[in-house]
């Protein structure tokens, strides 16, 4: 049984992302499209940042390891 280390964030992307709850976090990271797979997938080895008042999620598909990033809008 492996370690999961756990995310790198900016602090303003951690407090953006703390302010979600629990439930929609984790549906956020089980739903992202993968160009690779042409399907929805998990986000994993994550990393991030405040970008343009957007929280960007960078990380790595689930299935194929390829490069992928998340975009969670501002309220």
């Amino acid at each position: 049984m492996g370690v999961e280390s756990l995310p790198d964030f900016t602090l303003p992307a951690r407090l953006r992302r703390e302010s979600l709850p629990a439930q929609i976090r984790q549906r956020l990271l089980a739903n992202v499209w993968c160009g690779q797979c042409r399907h929805e997938v998990t986000i994993t080895n994550f990393s991030g940042t405040i970008k343009c008042g957007d929280l960007l999620l960078v990380g790595k598909c689930a299935e194929c390891h390829g490069d992928m990033a998340r975009v969670i809008e501002g309220s």
